[in-house]
């Protein structure tokens, strides 16, 4: 009921326009009825059998009020429902009277508030306008952003794409521009100055690029074309000119031609240039150079080789000088080997020295300083010069090629053999020439070594141009080499001890000269060890031990066997141990072949004085493994016999061995070490008094013997 007198009131301040409280309180009181009732309410008419009167509704409505707690409470209290609906109602009008009162006690401010509300309708009215104004205007702005953001990106894409264009214009027109500077540096500088060099790199860019345009079809290309091949047709025949004139600076006599050689290297692009441009020029450049220094290093080479051959010794080995060949010179044993003497061939002396760092490295030979001085070397020292030089050159050489020629792998190696290829076929036959008449092992041994150093040089220095000149040296010199090791194997083998002089105890010539030769093969193979060569030297002392063994068997007794095969044994042995590793098979077979025949030799000489006392001694130790020391019993006449007699001689005797054996060796300390071993007479004695003791002789006899 409240809810429907605000309506009421609403509608009346709706009508009514003055907004008067008072007559807006008076249009509601004439409204209501004078004995206090609501005013009757128009329902207009009811039709409950209407379709749109759902009864379904009506139960939910009185089932959802009976779910009332008030209605439950009366339910339960048994109210009269209509007595308590007339006291609600009553109650209802009350409150709704005094609401009116309080409303019009308020109608002053309700009307002010309508009013208020009023003008804030008008104000909010006007306000709207505005923001519909400014929503338009914000559109239009929107719209014009949009139009701005669309050109700004349109003009950033025709700015990048000017500045693109710009940068290849700009380049390409950089490249078409011949500058004046660049035509008269070309035309009036020499070629030697800087700026010439500069100038050349921006001409061959711009032919580059006139080239590259041109399988364009570029149209601005045929603009320049004609000035850019002048340029380039000037810049080919100056450097042409300048080139040709160092190589000919070349050939004049005494001239150092690595001087004109690194002032071609600070100008190698002018080559690179002739490449590039003119092929034919650059061919025919290339091919003067090849055919200049070609012939400078075959003059040169020939020149050195001849000058050096004429400071060599003129004594060598011949095919009669082997190792078994019977030695007529005469001279004695302690006499120093003249140049002259066959034992010179298998010594090796100072002529090792060669393979040492400081000489293998050293400076080349002057020929014309050596004769001056009457000088002369072996073989292997000129072959050391000489390839030595060959060596230096040809890395030398080799590395300008790859500079200023631009090559590379077997192109490289080409462009050398075509230079070199000359010198290096004068330098093998010269050199098959020398070894088809050589029968100087070392000589040919120690080239072989300074070869394989050589080579190691060059592979260290990362210089294959002589890798095939340095292989086949070696098939030139290794089966020389076999061949002579082996015509010395048959000649030891063939030796006839009964054509060679007088029969000596000393150590034999032969021998000297094995010791020698094998000392000194074995001291330079160490360093490139070769099996060959090791199986040869293996036959070769084969042969001499069979040697020594035959000439031994020249001497009637045994004591002068045994001394002259302790001779060469020791002379062999020392020789060896001096100059070869002391490891070697060769020094451990003749320290045992040396020990044996020592042990051998003293009791070749203790046989004769001590004879009887050793056989003794011998027959004793034999009886004690035996177990047969009773029999001793009955040599007490024996056993005195030989204490008297050795008491009685010993000093002598071991006087005289010890003038003996210093008057059979020739080697003092080997002499004296025999001399200590066998005056040990008391060794004997020892035995025989231990033999005493364990048959258990008389104590007269031990005190006779003590």
């Amino acid at each position: 009921m409240a809810a429907e007198a605000a309506a009421n009131i609403g509608a009346i301040l709706d009508v009514n326009t003055s907004g008067n409280p008072t007559e807006i309180a008076m249009a509601y009181l004439q409204n209501e009825k004078t004995d206090g009732d609501f005013p009757t309410l128009n329902l207009g008419e009811l039709d409950l059998t209407t379709d749109e009167f759902i009864l379904d509704e009506v139960d939910v409505h009185i089932q959802a009020n009976l779910e009332d707690d008030l209605v439950k409470e009366a339910l339960k209290t048994g109210v009269d429902l209509r007595q308590y609906s007339k006291q609600v109602e009553t109650e209802l009008q009350r409150i709704e009277q005094a609401s009116i009162k309080d409303y019009i006690k308020e109608s002053q401010n309700i009307a002010l508030l309508h009013n208020q509300i009023t003008a804030c309708d008008s104000i909010l009215e006007r306000m709207e306008g505005m923001l519909s104004g400014f929503q338009s205007d914000l559109s239009s702005i929107s719209s014009e952003i949009q139009t701005l953001q669309q050109q700004s990106v349109s003009m950033n894409i025709r700015l990048k794409n000017r500045q693109a264009v710009r940068s290849h214009l700009s380049q390409l027109v950089d490249e078409l521009v011949v500058p004046g500077a660049m035509i008269s540096t070309i035309l009036d500088s020499p070629v030697t100055e800087q700026e010439f060099l500069e100038q050349l790199h921006e001409l061959n860019s711009k032919i580059n690029f006139a080239k590259e345009l041109s399988f364009r079809e570029t149209l601005a290309c045929s603009d320049i074309q004609d000035i850019v091949d002048r340029l380039k047709i000037k810049a080919v025949s100056k450097i042409r000119e300048f080139i040709l004139q160092k190589i000919y600076s070349f050939r004049k006599p005494m001239t150092n031609y690595q001087i004109p050689q690194n002032t071609l290297l600070k100008y190698r692009f002018f080559y690179q240039f002739l490449l590039a441009n003119e092929r034919t020029v650059a061919k025919e450049v290339r091919d003067e150079y090849v055919d200049t220094m070609s012939k400078i290093y075959y003059s040169y080479f020939k020149s050195y080789s001849g000058r050096l051959l004429k400071v060599q010794y003129e004594e060598v080995a011949d095919k009669d000088d082997l190792m078994g060949v019977e030695d007529t010179a005469k001279k004695g044993f302690f006499s120093k080997p003249s140049l002259k003497s066959r034992n010179t061939i298998f010594t090796v002396g100072q002529r090792g020295a060669i393979l040492s760092p400081a000489e293998l490295e050293g400076p080349i030979l002057v020929p014309h300083t050596a004769q001056r001085g009457d000088s002369r070397y072996p073989y292997e020292t000129l072959f050391r010069s000489q390839h030595y030089a060959l060596l230096d050159n040809g890395c030398r050489e080799f590395l300008f090629l790859c500079d200023f020629f631009m090559v590379a792998g077997n192109s490289a190696l080409d462009l050398f053999n075509s230079i070199m290829g000359k010198t290096l076929s004068m330098f093998l036959k010269s050199m098959s020439t020398y070894v088809s008449d050589c029968y100087d092992s070392i000589a040919i041994f120690l080239c072989i070594h300074i070869i394989l150093r050589f080579r190691a040089i060059t592979a260290k220095r990362n210089i294959p141009a002589l890798d095939k000149y340095w292989e086949a040296l070696l098939e030139l010199l290794w089966p020389r080499f076999e061949l002579i090791l082996e015509m010395n194997i048959h000649s030891v083998r063939n030796t006839d001890p009964g054509r060679l002089g007088v029969l000596d105890t000393r150590p034999h010539y032969i021998t000297r000269r094995y010791a020698e030769f094998s000392s000194a093969i074995v001291s330079i193979n160490q360093t490139f060890p070769n099996e060959r060569t090791n199986t040869l030297l293996g036959q070769l002392l084969v042969e001499v031990e069979n040697f020594v063994l035959k000439m031994a068997a020249e001497f009637p007794s045994r004591k002068d066997q045994l001394i002259f095969l302790i001779n060469n044994y020791d002379m062999m042995l020392s020789v060896l141990m001096e100059r070869a590793a002391d490891d070697s098979k060769e020094v451990e077979g003749f320290q045992q072949l040396l020990l044996a025949r020592t042990q051998e030799f003293i009791e070749e000489i203790l046989s004769p004085p001590f004879g009887g006392m050793i056989a003794f001694v011998k027959e004793a130790e034999a009886l004690m493994e035996k177990g047969q020391l009773d029999r001793l019993k009955n040599e007490e006449a024996r056993i005195t016999q030989l204490v008297r007699g050795f008491s009685s001689t010993w000093k002598q005797s071991v006087e005289s061995m010890s003038q003996d054996v210093m008057r059979s060796f020739t080697n003092f300390k080997n002499g004296t070490s025999i001399i200590q071993v066998s005056q040990r007479p008391g060794v004997a004695l020892k035995h025989l008094m231990v033999s005493f003791w364990n048959v258990q002789l008389s104590n007269d006899l031990l005190n006779w013997t003590d």
